[in-house]
């Protein structure tokens, strides 16, 4: 798969229709990739790292927005100072499909794979609520205060993962399952400048951490070393981990319009994750067990994915669900004589049930964790199409439209 994600990017843009040219998000860039003339504010592809520094600030959302496209032709800056609105689906198709045809014939079929799992525009379900966005921004954030933090990973794991509570006493910050929020790290960076934002799933429902009290929950996991394994210090997620009870934050959001769950009754879910990419799916477990008994109806399937059982964020309570409320399928990779695991694998296993889930309008795809669990599960998700006399390439946009199929990968 390397080749083609080599080949697929995803490109940050600016709304033009709602941008209010008010150059939070150019001041903010650290690299100078956000740029403006008398008519657009723009992003440039070469420079911009996807570090979303600019996200949290922008008071409309204008800067939240990402197209998929390959590194061969994105968006360049001329057209995105032409615009009057952004790129549509139909457009981005259009796009992909005309860079595709100067794509070597042999990696051609691996990058549609690749693709598969990226291309279109999420909606939020049809049922789902209205979601509350940039309440808070980082020159007005909204200070919370930790009421708890739990460590959810065995003493001997080798990841310390968190459970923190954070009350927000008698100001408003009203969140759905699935949005995340952004916490401002105190101190500066090597430069002398604040440390920028950085961005948390809710692992709460919207009634909050405790029912009735105005708190959520964060999944954080401590980061000691970088992707390459070699030592590195999260800032914010030390920070966190090591707050203690009565301790202050600098939060701001909240954020995310499109991964969301529906409301319906009969709606049902499919959660696949990994480590801390369980939080929203924690979220949305706990939004149905609360309201369990209304019978409200529709499945959930979880598939979730560790190294080892006590790497597992919130293993021993999800053990203590009914087997008739949620279909739990554990994926282990490093457990002592026996062979490795992933999702994608354990996936493979389910294929009755996914391909059924897939098929099944009242039934909602949530995918999120690392970013190198998504070419896995887009590809099991393609083979049990292939298997079950369907098309993974013809079905991926009718889920996309349908607000069906969400990825949140990082």
């Amino acid at each position: 798969m390397n080749a083609a994600t080599e080949l697929i990017a995803r490109q940050h843009l600016i709304d033009p229709e709602i941008c209010i040219r008010c150059n939070t998000c150019e001041e903010t860039c650290p690299v100078d990739a956000i740029t403006h003339d008398a008519r657009n504010y723009v992003v440039d592809f070469a420079k911009c790292e996807g570090c979303q520094a600019c996200v949290p600030p922008c008071p409309t959302g204008a800067i939240d927005n990402w197209r998929n496209v390959t590194k061969l032709k994105p968006y360049t800056l001329d057209e995105q100072f032409s615009w009057d609105v952004l790129p549509g689906r139909t457009e981005l198709d259009d796009h992909v499909a005309e860079v595709q045809a100067d794509i070597p014939a042999e990696v051609r079929a691996i990058t549609n794979v690749a693709n598969a799992g990226h291309g279109g525009i999420a909606v939020p379900p049809w049922s789902a609520s209205h979601p509350y966005v940039n309440l808070y921004s980082i020159g007005n954030p909204i200070a919370a205060t930790v009421s708890g933090n739990l460590r959810l990973t065995g003493d001997d794991a080798s990841s310390d993962i968190r459970h923190i509570v954070l009350d927000f006493g008698h100001k408003p910050f009203p969140v759905l399952e699935g949005q995340s929020i952004g916490i401002i790290p105190p101190g500066l960076d090597a430069n002398g400048t604040p440390h920028h934002v950085r961005l948390y799933s809710v692992a709460s429902p919207r009634d909050g951490e405790r029912p009735h009290y105005n708190n959520l929950s964060l999944t954080v996991k401590r980061v000691t070393e970088d992707h390459e394994g070699k030592p590195a210090r999260g800032v914010c997620s030390n920070f966190l981990c090591d707050l203690k009870k009565g301790d202050t934050v600098q939060v701001v959001g909240p954020y995310g319009a499109a991964f969301l769950m529906p409301n319906h009754p009969g709606a049902s879910l499919m959660m696949i994750c990994t480590g801390t990419g369980s939080a929203p799916m924690r979220a949305m477990t706990e939004r149905r067990r609360r309201r369990r008994e209304l019978k409200e109806g529709g499945e959930l399937v979880l598939f979730f994915g560790a190294r080892a059982p006590e790497e597992l964020p919130y293993f021993g309570p999800l053990q203590k669900l009914p087997k008739d409320f949620i279909d739990i399928n554990f994926a282990f990779s490093r457990v002592p004589g026996q062979p490795k695991q992933y999702v994608q694998d354990v996936i493979r296993t389910r294929a009755d049930k996914v391909a059924a889930m897939l098929a099944d309008d009242n039934a909602y795809i949530y995918v999120c964790g690392l970013k190198g669990m998504e070419a896995g599960v887009i590809e099991a998700f393609r083979d049990i199409c292939a298997h079950q006399g369907m098309d993974w390439e013809k079905l991926r946009p009718d889920l996309l439209a349908k607000g069906r199929f969400h990825i949140e990968t990082y």
